[in-house]
C-alpha cells in the first residue's frame, strides 16, 4: 500500500499536479499568507532489470582482478557509463601493495553529480574481485579469480543505476559515488592465522582514498556503502561498525525501507562488525558511513554459502533484492534537502 501511494504522488508531481504553492486566507479583514506546504520529495522508481543488466555486463569482463585484462576493461566501462550519465568523473590510478608484496595497479572511479553543491551524500561500493575463491567446497578452485557477480558486481550495478536516475531526475543534494577498487585482495584464508598482523590487508582501494580524497577537504553529511547485495531473500542487520559510527543513519536509511515495505529485507537485529570499505571511512575521514551488507549467520562465513566461491555467479542475482537495496537509496536520497 506505501509503495502505490508513493508511486501515486511520484505520477501527479511529475504530470504537473499540485506543487504546494503558497495561497492567502482571510482572518477578519486582513488576508495572511498561508503557511508555505513543501512539496513532497520526487522519488524516481528505481528499475531493476536496468541494475541486473549493469550486473551482468560487469560479469561478461570476466575477473575483475587488479592486473587482469578483465579489470581494466571494466574500469573504463565504468567511467564511460559514468560520464554518460552527465557526471564529473575523476580516477585515481594508483599501485597499491598487498599483504604478500604483490603490487596492484588500482584505480578508484569518483562520479560528482551537482558538484558545486556544498551539502554532499557519499554512495560507495567496490568494483574488484576476490582473486582467490579460497572459500570454495572445492580444494582445487582455491587459487583461481571468481566471477564476484555478487561480491562486487552487485553494489556497482545498483549504484550505476542510482546515477541514471539521477541523471534524469536530479536530487536536492549533492552525491558522491565512488567505486573503491582492490577491496577484495585481503589475506588468503590459508593464511588466516596471521589475522593481527594483517588486518588492514583488505579494503585497499579505500584506505588510499580516505587519506587521499578526489577533494581537498573533502566531506559529506553521511555514506552508504553497498557490499554483497544481490542475492535472493538477502537479510541486512545492523553491522556493528555502523552501529558504532553512524547509527543515525542506520535509523534514516532502515526507517525509509520499511516506509516502502521492504522491512523482509531490512532487518532490525544486529549483525556482525565487518572489516570493510566503510571502516575507513569512519576512521580516517571522519564521515559517518553504513555498510549494507547480507549477513547470513547459517553460512560458514556469515555472508551466503556462494561468497568467495565460484559460485557467485548471476545465478545469485536477484532483481527483488536489486530493487529493495536500489529503491531504499533512491528514497533516502531524494528526501534530503
Amino acid at each position: 500500500m506505501i509503495f502505490r501511494i508513493l508511486l501515486l504522488a511520484f505520477m501527479v508531481a511529475a504530470c504537473g499536479g499540485s506543487q504546494g504553492n503558497v495561497g492567502t486566507t482571510a482572518v477578519g479583514n486582513a488576508p495572511q499568507a498561508a503557511t508555505p506546504v513543501e512539496p513532497m520529495a520526487i522519488v524516481p522508481i528505481f528499475d531493476a532489470d536496468s541494475a541486473y543488466s549493469f550486473v551482468a555486463a560487469q560479469v561478461a569482463f570476466g575477473p575483475r582482478v587488479p592486473g587482469s585484462k578483465g579489470h581494466a576493461a571494466c574500469g573504463n566501462y565504468l567511467v564511460s557509463k559514468l560520464q554518460s550519465y552527465g557526471a564529473v568523473v575523476l580516477t585515481q590510478d594508483v599501485t597499491l601493495k598487498a599483504y604478500n608484496g604483490d603490487l596492484l595497479p588500482s584505480r578508484n572511479v569518483i562520479a560528482q553529480f551537482n558538484p558545486e553543491q556544498a551539502n554532499r551524500i557519499l554512495l560507495c561500493a567496490h568494483w574488484d574481485t576476490r582473486p582467490w575463491a579460497d572459500s570454495d567446497p572445492d580444494p582445487a578452485n582455491h587459487y583461481k579469480p571468481l566471477p564476484g557477480a555478487n561480491d562486487g558486481g552487485s553494489g556497482v550495478g545498483v549504484l550505476l543505476e542510482v546515477a541514471r536516475q539521477l541523471s534524469q531526475v536530479p536530487a536536492r543534494v549533492g552525491v558522491d559515488i565512488v567505486l573503491f577498487d582492490a577491496e577484495d585482495y585481503g589475506l588468503h584464508e590459508k593464511d588466516s592465522h596471521l589475522w593481527d598482523k594483517n588486518r588492514h590487508s583488505w579494503a585497499l582501494g579505500s584506505q588510499y582514498w580516505s587519506m587521499n580524497p578526489h577533494r581537498r577537504a573533502y566531506n559529506a553529511r553521511y555514506g552508504i556503502l553497498l557490499d554483497i547485495v544481490g542475492a535472493p531473500d538477502s537479510r541486512f542487520c545492523y553491522e556493528g561498525y555502523s552501529a558504532h559510527f553512524a547509527g543515525d543513519i542506520i535509523a534514516k536509511v532502515w526507517k525509509k525501507a520499511h516506509e516502502w515495505g521492504y522491512s523482509k529485507y531490512f532487518v532490525n537485529e544486529e549483525g556482525g562488525a565487518v572489516t570493510d570499505d566503510h571502516y575507513y571511512v569512519n576512521r580516517v575521514l571522519g564521515i559517518p558511513c553504513i555498510d549494507i551488507i547480507n549477513c547470513d549467520p547459517d553460512s560458514p562465513n556469515g555472508f551466503g554459502a556462494h561468497h568467495h566461491t565460484m559460485q557467485d555467479n548471476m545465478d545469485w542475482i536477484d532483481t527483488e533484492t536489486l530493487k529493495a537495496v536500489g529503491q531504499t537509496v533512491l528514497a533516502v536520497i531524494y528526501n534530503e534537502k
